[in-house]
Order: structure tokens, then sequence, then C-alpha cells
């Protein structure tokens, strides 16, 4: 794995259909966190500072969010684009199997890489992955049903309705939850309205559509030199949030017992310090 100047520097990397915008900072082996839903680079800004005196961190905006523009703004984004676009930053960056710290989206992300594109992660943490696939046949229907419950509820309603049911499908209370001190303020601006937007609208189907199947996980992570998957779920995330239930499936799926994290389902962003702690401990094993 690479080094890069512990000095943050700002790029952009074309993909097929896309231009990806990026950020690298900090030295030692290459650690990329993949955001939950709104996708934006600097999502994390509390978490880096924790992290960069043991890793090269990347982060990046997805394709068609934030300054990751979309060659055709209309057109369609599925898994596999997200996977081909991390593959193709990773070897950007890293000169050999990198880290990854998915989150949500970016957990089942990390998924369809290790699938995918074999070599390329040493290990994934998946944190909460929105995988129904991995749910049994009825919980699979119900998280697809949820999803989609969601994304009506923006196409009628726009983010205002959209919000109050992914907080409740989460386990989110954006009221009493409980976060660490002196995180950045992070107001809804017309960038993370429209990030949500896309999110919804347009990411949403890739995931209810998406075709992996446990199987290829399973493979994936037992093949020689196949990538060490961590599942991973927040300590307070409510044990019927589906995206929690998915992680406890993949750690079964992999005889394995799931990492537990500060918080819920946005843990990274509620408890930096605390999550950067446990990052290096579960990535030193």
């Amino acid at each position: 794995m690479t080094t890069s100047p512990t000095a943050a520097t700002v790029r952009t990397l074309a993909v097929p259909g896309a231009t990806l915008h990026y950020r690298v900072e900090g030295g030692g082996p290459v650690l990329l966190l993949a955001q939950s839903g709104e996708g934006d680079a600097d999502r994390t800004v509390d978490l880096i500072p924790h992290l960069v005196d043991t890793f090269t961190v990347v982060t990046y905006d997805r394709r068609g969010l934030s300054r990751s523009t979309l060659d055709r703004p209309d057109a369609p984004v599925t898994m596999a684009d997200h996977a081909d676009d991390v593959a193709r930053l990773l070897a950007e960056v890293a000169d050999g199997p990198a880290l990854m710290a998915g989150f949500s989206m970016g957990a089942a992300i990390g998924l369809q890489v290790a699938v995918r594109y074999p070599g390329v992660l040493d290990t994934l943490i998946a944190h909460e992955p929105v995988v129904p696939n991995l749910l049994p046949e009825d919980g699979r229907a119900e998280h697809v049903a949820e999803l989609t419950e969601i994304r009506k509820a923006y196409l009628d309603g726009g983010t205002a309705a959209a919000f109050p049911a992914i907080a409740r499908h989460l386990g989110i209370d954006p009221v009493h939850d409980r976060t660490e001190e002196g995180l950045t303020p992070q107001p809804l601006t017309p960038r993370r309205l429209a990030n949500f937007g896309f999110f919804i609208g347009t990411e949403f189907p890739a995931v209810t559509t998406d075709g992996l199947a446990p199987a290829e996980i399973a493979r994936a992570a037992a093949a020689a030199g196949g990538t060490r998957i961590v599942p991973a779920v927040g300590e307070s995330t409510g044990p019927a949030v589906h995206t929690r239930r998915c992680a406890v499936a993949l750690a079964e799926l992999l005889g394995a017992e799931p990492a537990v994290f500060p918080g819920g389902h946005n843990g990274n962003t509620a408890f930096p310090r605390a999550t950067a702690r446990t990052l290096k401990a579960v990535l030193a094993r």
C-alpha cells in the first residue's frame, strides 16, 4: 500500500460516465472511507483528523453527488458503476490491496468491490450495509418495501416527506440522539438536499434491484487472497432496523461476530473520535 503526504490533496479522476472528486490525506496504509446516503467526501470531516496519523485516508463524492459529475445527468446509476469507481480510484491512489470502511450505502458498495474485483481490498469493514439480499426472503421483501416507501414519499413530497421515513426506518432520533462534543456543524445546505434527492431518487433503485447473492460474498471472503470482510453494527442501532439485520446476517454468513461501533447507524459522524479508535482496533487485528 502506498503512503501519501500528510497535507490533504484534492483531485479528480475521470471514470466511465463520470468524473470523481476525491481527497487524500495522511500517511500509511490506504484506507478508503465510503460514505452513507449523501455520499459526500466531506461528511466525515470530524473523523479524518483522528485517522491520518495511522492511515492515508481517502474520501470521495460518489458519482452524481456533490462535485462528482455525471456525463449524462439523467443516466441511471448501478451498484456495478459504484464498484468500478472504487476499483479505479484505489488503483489511482494505492499500490496494492487497500483497506476500506464502508457505512450503509458505502458498505454495500464495498461488498460489490470484494466480489467483482478480487485483490483490490485487503480488508472491508461493512457497517450496517443496505443489502436486502443478505436477509431471508421475508426480511428481504420487508427491506425492499421500506426503501420503496421512502422513495415514494420523496417523489410525492420531497425531502421533507422522506426524512421522517428515513429516520424511522433507521432508528434515528435527530432531536434526542447523543453525539460527541465539538462537532463541525453540518446544516442542510442546498448541496446536501440535492445529494439526498439523488440518493433516494436514483440510488435506491440500484439497491433494490441489485442481484448480489450472499454466496458470492462468502466465496469472495473465502478465496485465497480474498477480502477479509468484517461485518459491523452500531451499538445503539435497534435490532429491528433492517441495516443492522443485514450486518448480523452477513456475520452469520461468514461465521463471525459483528464488530460493534459507537452510536447508531450514523455513529461515524456522531462519534468520530470513538469511531476512529474502533476502526484502528479492528484494522489492527
